[in-house]
């Protein structure tokens, strides 16, 4: 059993490499051909944040409810002879306390990585420009499908029951979703391919280079002259026009 906990302590940390750094090195790649580091900054603080805030939720959930594991049995008995109280007819577990431990941390199971991923390349490729590009759906499919073949292998190799990766995928693809749009546009958005922070850079640069073209024009020069009488007193004369300049 104690060889069967390591695998799947490898499983779990290879999900985890899968989840976040698979995301920035597809951030990175971005980087390298366009340059921005506000998308290269905002990408890896928005993953960060999903698979942290989801862990915090789904280790208090599992910690609060203990839901067992399919496999509990196995963790409790190792040999298969199950044995009870006498009095209480409680079950008296004889496996080693580390694995048993885990053996009550079944529910829930998250994917937060890869959602924020599939919303991360649903901007980058316009995917909603409703051009009708079904190709560009597969690719944002491609994340989800990856966390979906992970969780029926979860499934399937008894660690969790199906709830359980169903529950946690809806808490990781909410929180990631939170995440994405606390940093980026939605994908249908005209500037969804930059960050918030990118597309507010670039407005308030063209707003002081406005500021700045306004202040730069000369002014036309004007100055009073007296109208013979009868003509209705003080008028404006355009100095510039009469230097022989144009406006």
């Amino acid at each position: 059993m104690a060889d069967v906990l390591g695998c799947y302590t490898i499983k779990s940390h290879g999900t985890k490499l899968i989840g976040i750094v698979l995301p920035c090195a597809i951030f990175g790649g971005i980087y390298f051909k366009k340059k921005n580091f506000y998308d290269l900054h905002h990408g890896i603080l928005g993953i960060l944040y999903s698979v942290l805030i989801t862990a915090v939720i789904t280790d208090a959930i599992k910690d609060g409810v203990g839901r067992p594991r399919p496999d509990f049995f196995w963790r409790c008995f190792p040999d298969g002879k199950d044995v009870y109280d006498n009095v209480t007819t409680g079950v008296i577990c004889h496996g080693e306390k580390s694995v048993i431990k885990e053996g009550h941390k079944s529910f829930p199971r998250s994917f937060a990585g890869l959602g924020f991923l599939a919303w991360y390349l649903a901007g980058k490729i316009t995917v909603f420009d409703r051009r009708g590009h079904v190709a560009k759906l597969c690719i944002v499919f491609l994340p989800l499908l990856t966390a979906a073949l992970v969780a029926v292998s979860r499934v399937d190799d008894y660690w969790h029951h199906w709830q359980d990766v169903f529950a946690g995928s809806l808490i990781g693809l909410t929180v990631a979703s939170f995440c994405y749009l606390q940093f980026f546009p939605y994908p249908y958005d005209a500037d969804a391919f930059w960050p918030h922070a990118y597309t507010f850079q670039l407005a308030e640069a063209s707003r002081n280079n406005n500021t700045a073209n306004s202040y730069s024009v000369r002014p036309t020069g004007f100055e009073t002259v007296n109208v013979p009488e009868g003509h209705g007193g003080i008028a404006l004369r355009d100095t510039n026009l009469e230097a022989g300049r144009r406006p």
